[in-house]
């Protein structure tokens, strides 16, 4: 698979979102492990996981924690870790009864920071990322909370998530090149995120769009709102969500999309799309699609 600069390292141009990983429904360990090899034998290297990802509401807060217990245990059982860069979110928590809520005070982030070094086992992160802005605290102050944790040493790179411009080059002039990228969301049915791309690129930023698949997953809403990602697809005998991919990747040098899989045979697909070339006729439909 091509590479794509993430910080002071290359990493596959396709990653994998762990979001969904999960061993309380319908997802069978081995399955899971079977999925990591997969990603790693089609040359995916960037893993993405947060403290707040975990199994469904009926855990509650209970599941603050739960993906990234469940992927180092994985990396382990593989023993894989040295061929993974694993990501990871603070600053996003889970409720009782199943809700999400916000925390950026400096003393939680700093507590989520040793707290996904511990489930992690890990002694630095290799990228760290604010989850998402807490409405409760001013941004510059979160930046500021975000310097003290990329001069710890315990992480050695600083992401953000859900990120708007302003705030993008707010951080970049405080944190310079520990800051390594963000993640915000981008695909064929949310495309407002191109400013954000647009900085990123100026700025040597990776771009990681979170939910690069939506919009394919539902047949109908393919062919009456992205007909062009179905048939390029069919003309090119491959699968919607490769071209979605591709064209993502076209977008920019420093896009790297994060597709969910829990299945080996969903991001060995995802993976294939690194090696699609898209034309100029094809990137302009697509992006009139």
């Amino acid at each position: 698979m091509q590479t794509r600069t993430l910080g002071n390292q290359k990493v596959g141009a396709i990653g994998l979102g762990l979001m969904t990983f999960d061993q309380t429904g319908t997802q069978p360990r081995q399955q899971l492990l079977d999925t990591v090899t997969a990603a790693l034998e089609a040359g995916v290297t960037l893993f993405d996981t947060a403290d707040a990802y975990g199994p469904g509401d009926e855990l509650g807060a209970g599941a603050q924690g739960e993906n990234e217990r469940l992927i180092a245990s994985i990396l382990d059982e593989l023993g894989v870790r040295d061929r993974v860069v694993l990501a990871t979110k603070g600053g996003h928590v889970r409720t009782e009864g199943g809700g999400w809520d916000t925390d950026s005070s400096a003393a939680h982030l700093h507590e989520a920071v040793d707290a996904s070094l511990q489930r992690l086992g890990v002694e630095q992160i290799a990228l760290w990322q604010h989850h998402r802005p807490d409405p409760k605290v001013p941004y510059d102050e979160v930046i500021g909370t975000l310097k003290e944790i990329a001069d710890s040493g315990k992480v050695a790179h600083v992401g953000l998530s859900n990120a708007d411009p302003q705030q993008i080059r707010d951080a970049h002039a405080v944190l310079g090149d520990r800051l390594a990228s963000v993640q915000n969301q981008f695909s064929p049915k949310f495309r407002s995120s191109r400013p954000e791309i647009d900085v990123c690129e100026e700025l040597g930023l990776a771009f990681l769009p979170w939910s690069p698949l939506g919009g394919l997953s539902d047949a109908k809403e393919l062919a009456d709102k992205h007909p062009a990602f179905a048939e390029i697809a069919q003309d090119r005998g491959v699968s919607a969500q490769q071209v979605a991919l591709a064209w993502e990747l076209a977008q920019s040098p420093v896009v790297i999309p994060i597709p969910g899989a829990k299945r080996p045979s969903s991001i060995t697909d995802s993976a294939a799309a690194a090696g699609i070339e898209l034309t100029a006729d094809e990137l302009a439909r697509l992006d009139a699609s």
